[in-house]
């Protein structure tokens, strides 16, 4: 699935190129040429993936991946570091302050995008374009389609999109308040008995096929996906 890629980078000519060819591979980027920038566009909506020049203008790239790792709210973006300093000490430092990989310049745009594949997968894979199973349930995203057994269920689009987060985080519980930041996005404001509403309509979907149980309220928390069925009664 397309991400939201935030490049960080003061160079223009490589801020161009880069932007270029992540757009190619069908990703939306935003861009900030210093980490002031970044924050601002960082307060208003997360991105799935922030990529990081180590050397910026003011605030440098270590010291903004460090502040963005001490706060709640972007402790866990998926960040890769950019840099020309290929010094293994760099590295550590770089790794260190919070950065899931760290790209030595100059790379090829291949490597990168293939890069970020792979953080994504690791780190965020409900971005990726990965068929999802559990058990016949059978999730892909790259065509929207939802199967049981080898026969269709039919979802909302909202309710596809709470599917395929839960299942690429599956035995994990997530407060309602989670699932309105990860699903809908921290930058839309709606109530968070509104995650109820789309459960419900989630679970009446995969209720003909028996799957309705794989949707689980953890009373007190909030909800998860398990491969361990629960009867209907205990489920809700």
């Amino acid at each position: 699935m397309p991400a939201t890629i935030l490049l960080v980078e003061d160079e223009p000519a490589i801020q161009e190129l880069i932007s270029a060819n992540l757009m190619r591979a069908g990703h939306h980027v935003l861009r900030a040429g210093d980490a002031e920038t970044a924050q601002r566009i960082v307060r208003e909506a997360l991105p799935d993936l922030i990529l990081l020049d180590w050397m910026l203008p003011g605030m440098s790239g270590v010291e903004f991946a460090r502040r963005l790792r001490s706060e709640e709210r972007t402790r866990a973006i998926p960040l890769i570091m950019l840099t020309a300093r290929g010094e293994e000490q760099d590295k550590v430092m770089g790794l260190e302050s919070g950065a899931d990989d760290y790209v030595t310049k100059p790379f090829s745009p291949r490597e990168l995008v293939a890069r970020i594949k792979a953080v994504l997968r690791r780190r965020a894979p409900e971005t990726t374009e990965d068929t999802v199973s559990a058990g016949d349930l059978c999730l892909d995203p790259a065509t929207h389609r939802l199967t049981a057994g080898g026969k269709p269920v039919t979802l909302g689009p909202t309710e596809f999109r709470l599917l395929h987060f839960l299942m690429t985080h599956p035995e994990r519980v997530h407060s309602r308040a989670q699932l309105l930041d990860q699903v809908w996005g921290d930058h839309v404001f709606v109530e968070e008995r509104t995650v109820d509403v789309h459960i419900r309509r989630l679970r009446c979907a995969l209720e003909p096929s028996l799957h309705d149980g794989l949707v689980q309220t953890v009373r007190g928390s909030g909800y998860r996906f398990s491969t361990q069925q629960e009867s209907p009664a205990v489920a809700r």
